[in-house]
């Protein structure tokens, strides 16, 4: 080992990665809810307050995802993922809070055309939504896909472009899904450059259908829920039994949608399984607990 300068042998320290709990706290954003736009879920995030006066501590809703938090949403195919993440874009939109959608596996255009369906759907402005969403297309552009410096040198820029203060992937997968053993070094790196620039972010994350239903595995078995905040699980099942339609209250033959709050780090959370459903106007609302829960 090379010595240096008065360590005896010992790299130098990082001095700026130290500091007591009352310098950085000061640093921290404040506790509050980002409307996701998604019916049902922003209550299901809270905060606890403790008074002397309660013997049980108190629940209060958040009010959506936590500000500056970044959540992962999983799931196999048509379970309602890029809904949830055009939702909370229209939301946000509709706020005038300006979001980047980063779109992997649809081309620009059609993602806008999305957009447009969901927000006549949620009853929002269109102008809002074409004000407010900057899109960038990785999907018609293979350099941001294939080199992940390139693809966040372009995100900055569009962040300080357009002063955006959330962040939409869909999908995170996608960036590695031919080189899985990366998975965890590129969600890794999205997730830190999101805590820089103090946006809060959605990703979206598939799963492959041999995994376990509810579990929060990414594709090819390389978790990354350990990295995020929060992780959101996503999925469905078609009732060929008795046992589940016993279970789900439903007919067999009845294809159900299930979702669960898998963990958030950030404050308290729902952990009950829920039912999932995608409206005939195109929306995804969670809605109560399966029986038993």
């Amino acid at each position: 080992m090379t010595e240096t300068k008065g360590n005896k042998g010992w790299p130098d320290p990082v001095e700026e990665s130290i500091g007591r709990i009352s310098e950085l706290a000061q640093k921290a954003p404040e506790l509050v809810g980002v409307p996701t736009g998604v019916e049902g879920l922003d209550e299901l995030f809270f905060t606890v307050e403790y008074t002397p006066k309660r013997k049980k501590p108190k629940k209060k809703p958040l009010g959506g995802i936590p500000l500056r938090s970044v959540i992962n949403i999983t799931g196999v195919a048509d379970t309602g993922k890029t809904l949830m993440a055009e939702q909370f874009a229209v939301k946000q939109a509709s706020l005038d809070q300006p979001v980047i959608y980063v779109s992997v596996e649809s081309p620009g255009p059609f993602v806008a055309s999305s957009l447009r369906h969901r927000a006549r759907a949620m009853g929002v402005d269109e102008a809002k939504v074409e004000e407010n969403v900057v899109i960038l297309d990785a999907a018609s552009h293979s350099v941001l896909r294939e080199d992940l410096p390139t693809l966040l040198s372009t995100l900055a820029h569009a962040i300080k472009t357009y002063k955006t203060r959330s962040v939409v992937v869909d999908s995170v997968t996608g960036l590695y899904e031919a080189k899985e053993m990366l998975a965890r070094s590129v969600v890794r790196s999205i997730f830190n450059f999101l805590k820089k620039w103090y946006q809060t972010g959605i990703l979206i994350s598939q799963k492959r259908s041999g995994h376990e239903e509810l579990s929060a595995e990414a594709a090819g078995g390389y978790a990354v829920a350990h990295i995020v905040d929060g992780t959101i699980v996503v999925s469905k099942e078609l009732i060929t039994t008795q046992r589940q339609a016993n279970l789900y209250k439903r007919p067999i033959g009845d294809l159900v949608r299930l979702f669960r709050i898998d963990g958030c780090r950030l404050c308290g959370h729902d952990t009950k399984v829920r039912f999932l459903e995608i409206t005939e106007e195109g929306l995804v609302r969670v809605g109560p607990p399966i029986a038993g829960e």
